[in-house]
């Protein structure tokens, strides 16, 4: 029993050690496009998590669409965590500047950890890419200004995105809900920020009738 127990705690030992080896050599910059993630603020502050974010979800803080992140991504599967030679830590003078589509410190911390770490970029690099992404994307007004509830179904969605932005393809867009109300629009773009499709991206969206968007707190 007990040479039983050792050898399972040596070899737990040895697949984190294996883990940790091969996070340090995932290269940087070494992916194929990104994925714009836009969350949908009010879903996000209606839940548990928001209750951890004042920046972004206290009543003084009418967000809508917001930045959830950049993510270097693969035809399959995505980079994250990589070894680059940037700190980990984002500095809050860096950070603050992009509270306006990014609003915490949290947020783009983390954001820059698992993904923005992967983009070959530096932080200050990443976040202006970022900022550049997200002015690329015409916010369909409907959507982006509403101060009340409103429900679509998510093809209905994509196609308010496609209507505002001449070139985007229902390919490269993908709705990502919390049980029946928005969470996420997910728009693939090449890394000159072109739109281009992304297949495995596309499939994965979400396909109900019934899309409730809520408004923010007041």
């Amino acid at each position: 029993m007990v040479c039983r127990i050792l050898s399972a705690v040596i070899m737990a030992l040895f697949l984190a050690t294996a883990s940790a080896a091969n996070a340090q050599e995932r290269p940087t910059g070494n992916f194929d496009f990104y994925v714009l993630s836009l969350s949908w603020s009010p879903t996000f502050c209606a839940g548990n998590r928001g209750k951890d974010s004042p920046d972004q979800c206290a009543t003084d803080k009418p967000f809508r669409f917001i930045v959830h992140g950049l993510w270097p991504q693969n035809e399959r599967g995505y980079p994250e965590f990589c070894a680059n030679t940037q700190p980990r830590r984002v500095p809050e003078d860096l950070g603050r500047a992009y509270f306006d589509i990014m609003p915490s410190m949290g947020l783009i911390g983390h954001q820059w950890r698992k993904h923005g770490s992967c983009s070959g970029l530096s932080q200050e690099a990443y976040l202006q890419t970022t900022r550049e992404a997200l002015n690329k994307i015409k916010l369909p007004a409907d959507i982006a200004t509403a101060s009340g509830p409103l429900t679509f179904s998510a093809a209905a969605i994509e196609d308010k995105f496609l209507d505002a932005n001449p070139g985007l393809r229902p390919e490269s867009i993908a709705i990502s809900c919390e049980g029946n109300r928005l969470e996420e629009v997910r728009i693939c773009l090449a890394k000159d920020l072109s739109f281009r499709t992304c297949a495995e991206v596309d499939r994965k969206g979400c396909t109900i009738n019934r899309v409730n968007v809520p408004p923010p707190a007041r």
